[in-house]
C-alpha cells in the first residue's frame, strides 16, 4: 500500500529554520568560487556526533509532532533544504537526538528553486531563513515565511499547547483593505471597511494554513491542544469585517488583538506563541525581540522590497 500525506498538516522547513546553524552559516558565506560549500560540508562532518542546537521554530515543529499518537499520525514535519546531502546526515542526526520523528527530507544543495518540492509534499506551510525560497513560494501559492534566525526563542510555559499568531491583512486575508490605506489613508480604509463590513474579505496565503490548524484543533488529541490568536494593526470599526470574514470561513480564532497600531512584540509576548507570522517587516522585527517570528513577503508592503 503507497504511503499518502492526504490529509495529514504537512510542515516544511529548512535546516536553518529548524537548528541553530548560524555558525555554519558564517563559513559558507566566506566561502568563495566553485568550492564556495567544501569548508560548510567538512564543518557539519566534523560536527556530525554534535547535535545542533534548537533552532527558531524547533519549539513549533516539536509540538505538532506531538499530535501524533501510534494509530493516528495527524503531522508530518519534512527538512526541505539547501544544504547538501552530506550536511543533511547531521539534520536528521540532530531531530534524532532531540526525539523529532522526522523520516523524510529533501537536500538540494544550493539549488534555487527547493519551492518546487512543495507541489509533491503536498505541504500546508514552508519555513525557510532563505527570503528567495519564501518568496518563490508565496509566489506559487503556499504559505511561506522567512524565519526570523535571531528572534527569541518560545518558552516552556505551554508544553501541552500549540501557540500560533497571524497578522491579518496580506497574511490570513488578501491586502485589498492595505492598499486603500497605503492610497487614501486611514479615514478612507475606516470607511471602506465601514462601508463592506458584511462582504468577507478575500482569502491571503496563509488562510489554507489556518483551515488545516483548525481540522488539528478539532482533533481529538489527549495529548495536545491548540490555541491561535490574530494580532492586527486594524481598531474599531475596521475589526468587524475581519471577525466576519472568519465565521463566513467557519473558523475560530481563540483571541483576537485589534491593536490600531499599538506595537505588537509586547501583546505577543503576553500570548507566548510558538510563532507568529505578519506581512510588515517592522512588525516582525520588533515582534522578534520578543517571540518566535517570521516574515511573510507579501501584498503592497512587500512589493518593493
Amino acid at each position: 500500500m503507497a504511503i499518502s500525506l492526504d490529509g495529514k498538516l504537512v510542515v516544511a522547513i529548512s535546516s536553518r529554520a529548524l537548528f541553530d546553524f548560524e555558525e555554519e552559516n558564517r563559513v559558507f558565506d566566506a566561502g568563495t568560487g566553485s568550492d564556495k560549500d567544501r569548508d560548510y560540508m567538512q564543518l557539519q562532518l566534523q560536527r556530525l556526533e554534535q547535535p545542533a542546537k534548537p533552532g527558531v521554530a524547533f519549539s513549533l515543529v516539536r509540538k505538532l509532532l506531538a499530535f501524533n499518537e501510534p494509530c493516528t499520525q495527524r503531522v508530518e514535519v519534512v527538512i526541505l533544504s539547501r544544504n547538501d546531502p552530506v550536511s543533511g546526515m547531521r539534520v536528521f542526526r540532530s531531530a534524532q537526538h532531540y526525539g523529532l520523528p522526522i523520516e523524510r527530507g529533501t537536500f538540494t544543495r544550493g539549488d534555487n528553486k527547493t519551492w518546487r518540492y512543495l507541489r509533491p509534499l503536498k505541504a500546508n506551510l514552508f519555513l525557510s531563513a532563505n527570503s528567495a525560497d519564501v518568496r518563490a513560494a508565496l509566489t506559487n501559492g503556499y504559505a511561506a515565511a522567512t524565519v526570523v534566525t535571531h528572534a527569541t526563542h518560545a518558552g516552556d510555559a505551554h508544553p501541552h499547547e500549540v501557540r500560533i499568531a497571524f497578522d491579518g491583512d496580506a497574511v490570513l486575508f488578501s491586502d485589498e483593505a492595505e492598499q486603500v490605506f497605503r492610497r487614501d489613508g486611514l479615514q478612507a480604509f475606516q470607511q471602506h471597511e465601514r462601508d463592506k463590513a458584511a462582504l468577507p474579505l478575500p482569502e491571503g496565503p496563509f488562510k489554507p494554513l489556518l483551515v488545516a490548524l483548525h481540522r488539528l484543533q478539532l482533533a481529538a488529541s489527549p495529548a495536545m491542544r491548540l490555541r491561535t490568536a490574530l494580532v492586527t494593526a486594524r481598531s474599531a470599526p475596521a475589526h468587524e469585517r475581519a471577525i466576519r470574514t472568519l465565521m463566513d470561513w467557519h473558523i475560530d480564532v481563540d483571541e483576537a488583538m485589534f491593536l490600531g497600531g499599538l506595537p505588537k512584540g509586547e501583546f505577543l509576548r503576553e500570548f507566548e506563541p510558538d510563532f507568529f507570522f505578519d506581512d510588515q517587516t517592522g512588525h516582525v522585527q520588533h515582534a522578534a525581540q520578543h517571540v518566535p517570528s517570521g516574515h511573510v513577503a507579501s501584498g503592497v508592503s512587500n512589493a518593493t522590497l
